[in-house]
């Protein structure tokens, strides 16, 4: 078994980490000969922390299968005091693995019951925003415009190793805790990617809300509602992403989300449908208390897909019953919309949580 300890350039290395402190936080990555820990080797383990000031990265290179072993158990007991465990798609692969192979060894599942980040299952649910050809490492770290000397990938090093545990050299050696080594730095290169799962998860403040008016294409006047964001973290890059009324585009500081208002008539539906009566003439429902009074011939009774009253003002949608009272174009609508007033418009803790019902319809 080969270890090696070596020193990280970092730049803007993370002081915490989910408010745990940096020195209490460690990135890992595992380099394997294929998905299943059941016939495959797992060759090759980094691990990168914060000792005295400086970040470092440890690797633990099996040069041969009967070395398994050797390099989980020094990796196990290298992360026994860490607080939290960072990893890129770790949940879902590398845990995973090193926990059937701790079972193979009889060998205490340290990892497995420390804290785990894992940035991949953090950012995933808001992929659309990003619009990436996939979600790969190598293509977050493009994305935030992150370099890379590795040119290699994971599947492309089986073989190198391979090769390697037949004829040892230093220039294969070199080539896979190369890529390792590039992998724990764009691990903690990309951490800045956090800050947009912290920003759909409701780290922003809401600085104005505008009502915009213009032409539509074929002369009709519309209006949208736009609200700009102030992100708590400045976002790194930009994104945009839009899906029926909603649209969302912004970076750094600077977050416009534009939502397509209704303007005209909705109606609002009555729920105990049994105490009212229609009036087909007038189109409404009203009471039975004030019905009483109609004409038998001028009133039925009302069902509840005609039980309702009309409104005419400006309104915004919302994809479950959030803001209350809502009103419908007609009844089997599944979206509903509520009257955007001067006074809602004041309340900024029942903007943001209808905004964040918006966002979270977009994923």
């Amino acid at each position: 078994m080969i270890r090696t300890t070596l020193k990280l350039d970092i730049d803007n290395p993370p002081t915490s980490v989910n408010n745990v402190p940096s020195n209490e936080v460690a990135f890992f990555d595992i380099e394997t000969t294929g998905f299943s820990p059941n016939n495959t080797n797992l060759y090759l383990i980094g691990l990168a922390y914060e000792s005295e000031g400086s970040w470092v990265l440890d690797q633990w290179f099996a040069e041969n299968t009967a070395e398994e072993v050797l390099i989980i158990r020094e990796f196990s007991e290298a992360v026994r005091d860490c607080h939290l465990l960072i990893s890129y798609n770790g949940l879902g692969f590398d845990t995973a693995y090193l926990r059937e192979k701790c079972k193979t060894y009889d060998i205490p599942f340290i990892s497995g019951k420390i804290p785990h980040l894992d940035i991949y299952r953090q950012i995933f649910p808001y992929k659309k925003f990003f619009k990436l050809e996939n979600y790969k490492q190598k293509n977050i770290e493009r994305f935030l415009g992150i370099h890379r000397e590795d040119i290699y990938n994971g599947g492309e090093l089986i073989n190198y190793y391979k090769e390697y545990t037949k004829n040892p050299d230093n220039r294969t050696k070199d080539i896979l805790l190369q890529h390792n080594a590039d992998d724990i730095r764009g691990l903690i290169a990309i951490l800045p990617i956090l800050s947009y799962v912290t920003f759909f998860n409701g780290g922003f403040d809401l600085s104005q809300v505008d009502i915009q008016r213009y032409e539509t294409a074929d002369g009709n006047i519309a209006m949208d509602a736009v609200f700009d964001l102030i992100p708590t973290i400045p976002l790194p890059k930009h994104i945009s992403y839009g899906t029926g009324p909603l649209y969302l585009s912004g970076k750094g500081k600077k977050v416009g989300f534009k939502i397509s208002m209704y303007t005209g008539e909705l109606k609002f539906y009555y729920s105990d449908y049994t105490d009212y009566y229609y009036l087909p003439k007038e189109d409404m429902a009203v009471h039975k208390s004030v019905a009483f009074y109609v004409d038998k011939d001028f009133r039925t009774q009302a069902k509840a897909a005609n039980c309702y009253s009309r409104k005419t003002g400006r309104f915004l949608p919302q994809f479950s019953e959030l803001i209350e009272p809502y009103f419908k174009i007609e009844y089997h609508d599944k979206i509903t919309y509520f009257e955007l007033t001067d006074e809602l418009c004041e309340n900024d803790t029942l903007i943001k949580k209808y905004i964040m019902h918006c966002l979270n319809h977009m994923r």
